[in-house]
């Protein structure tokens, strides 16, 4: 296990959820440089076609993070 891993298990689980968020923020502004997995794309097209014939559902990311604090807490 690296230095990091042990660091990350020795977090408390809101702080690894903490970590996560500022993670995925900072792969966020940088994601042009990432190449997307095919499988990925087969999802997002899945998605985008469940939109188109409106039978999409949709969370507000605010209660997203709050049912899954909920669930984890």
């Amino acid at each position: 296990m690296t230095v990091v891993a042990e660091q990350i298990e020795a977090l408390t689980t809101v702080e690894k959820l903490e970590a996560m968020e500022v993670i995925w923020e900072s792969l966020a502004k940088n994601c042009a440089d990432l190449p997307i997995p095919e499988w990925h794309d087969v999802i997002l097209k899945e998605r985008r076609e469940l939109v188109e014939k409106g039978d999409a559902e949709y969370t507000d990311w605010a209660e997203a993070k709050k049912q899954i604090l909920d669930r984890v807490l």
